[in-house]
């Protein structure tokens, strides 16, 4: 049976190229989502075997969406595709559950292999992903913990983003009251008291783009 992807990000002219790969290669596309948010909602609808999520996109990164999906205890197994080679990216990305990291630039070549392997239970990386960032990972070694919720991460993001505290709210679904709160703690958790800050350590972890 034909394995079954959803693909998420928000460049259309880069998903399609990477559908029609995938199709060639036999695989079925079930669904495509331009958000990380929108991604969440369509793995739980449709339950695919494999979820192909941008690291860089609006309202919800491929991070938090991974993080989601895996909350969810769904059947689906996580790919993230990015640009950054950085172990810092390789490690939150495991920590969300990500089952595979998959190179931009090495996309065309690589994701064919990187769903076949993940839908199996593998652990897939991209070509030049250092191999002992993963196995700090899996032996819990010499691993920082990440001081931010991930509902403060979103927050963060959707700050990051330009959203309003009350726009920010409206988004997750939260009181004003949460939302605030919520800034309030990422403020203090981080020592950083004014936005420009915010948006600058989000820019360093991945959540938003410079």
């Amino acid at each position: 049976m034909s394995l079954q992807v959803i693909l998420a990000d928000d460049h259309p002219i880069f998903r399609q190229g990477l559908k029609t790969i995938l199709e060639r290669a036999g695989y079925i596309v079930k669904g495509e989502a331009s958000d990380g948010r929108e991604a969440v909602e369509l793995t739980r609808k449709l339950q695919p075997d494999v979820a192909v999520l941008d690291l860089s996109m609006p309202q919800m990164n491929g991070i938090g969406a991974a993080r989601e999906i895996a909350r969810e205890k769904s059947k689906t197994r996580t790919i993230l595709l990015t640009m950054h080679t950085e172990d810092q990216y390789v490690l939150e990305a495991l920590r969300a559950g990500v089952r595979g990291y998959v190179l931009k630039t090495r996309a065309a070549e690589e994701m064919v292999q990187a769903i076949r392997d993940v839908s199996k239970g593998l652990t897939f990386l991209s070509s030049g992903i250092s191999q002992t960032v993963v196995d700090a990972f899996l032996s819990k070694k010499n691993i920082s913990a990440e001081p931010l919720t991930p509902r403060e991460l979103q927050v963060l993001q959707l700050i990051a983003e330009g959203k309003s505290t009350k726009e920010a709210a409206a988004l997750l679904d939260i009181s004003f009251k949460t939302a605030e709160s919520h800034r309030t703690r990422i403020m203090d958790k981080l020592n950083i008291h004014e936005t420009a800050g915010l948006v600058r350590y989000a820019v360093r972890r991945g959540l938003v783009q410079a």
